[in-house]
């Protein structure tokens, strides 16, 4: 692993464990076992870092979504993809996804240095709500939305739908992030929960 993959790896992993503003650059340059001015040949601050960090996770969820059929940012190719695929295809892919945002190191440690700094940082509460609801709120809607224009899901309101199909998911990802022991159990829910939903609201059911 290079020095600038270190740097990131190595602050990931403090931020998570004491939060963004209580990390310092030295700090992140004694993690990774060098002096400060040599981290500020990778980098010039800490801000940089957290950015990279940033694209990083983006780059991954990308290419974890491309390896299971899906784009994952693109809602017109994604409703084409889903008005053709099965019930137990559906839920392969949620399971695989459910999976990948729990046990991901990249996005696990993300996920808890954003529930922790929710409290103390107004931007990072920010980037919170917008990571783990805004923008899947967003593309879940124009998703039902293009569904419900394609004649597969009942006409009913958008964000309603997309907060019934996606709040229990990510429920079930806080829970396993809590109690680890619990994921077999999730992942059995996570299954029953998409299946109900799809009873609900396919119009072919």
């Amino acid at each position: 692993m290079n020095t600038k993959k270190r740097i990131i790896e190595e602050a990931l992993v403090l931020f998570s464990e004491r939060g963004y503003s209580d990390v310092y650059v030295g700090d992140i340059a004694k993690a990774v076992g060098i002096k400060a001015p040599s981290l500020y040949k990778h980098f010039k601050n800490k801000q940089v870092i957290f950015e990279a960090i940033l694209e990083e996770l983006k780059s991954s969820y990308v290419e974890q979504a491309l390896s299971i059929g899906i784009h994952g940012n693109n809602v017109s190719a994604d409703a084409g993809i889903y008005t053709e695929i099965s019930e137990e295809k559906l839920i392969e892919i949620g399971k695989n996804l459910f999976l990948y945002f729990l046990h991901d190191n990249h996005v696990r440690l993300f996920r808890k240095l954003l529930t922790l700094e929710q409290y103390h940082n107004s931007e990072l509460a920010t980037m919170y709500s917008r990571q783990y609801f805004d923008d899947p709120m967003t593309y879940q809607g124009g998703l039902f939305k293009l569904l419900i224009a394609t004649g597969k899901f009942k006409n009913v309101d958008t964000q309603v739908l997309a907060l019934q199909f996606y709040a229990p998911i990510y429920t079930l990802l806080t829970v396993c992030d809590r109690d680890p022991g619990r994921e077999q159990e999730a992942l059995k829910l996570l299954e029953a929960h998409i299946r109900q939903f799809n009873a609900n609201y396919l119009e072919d059911k």
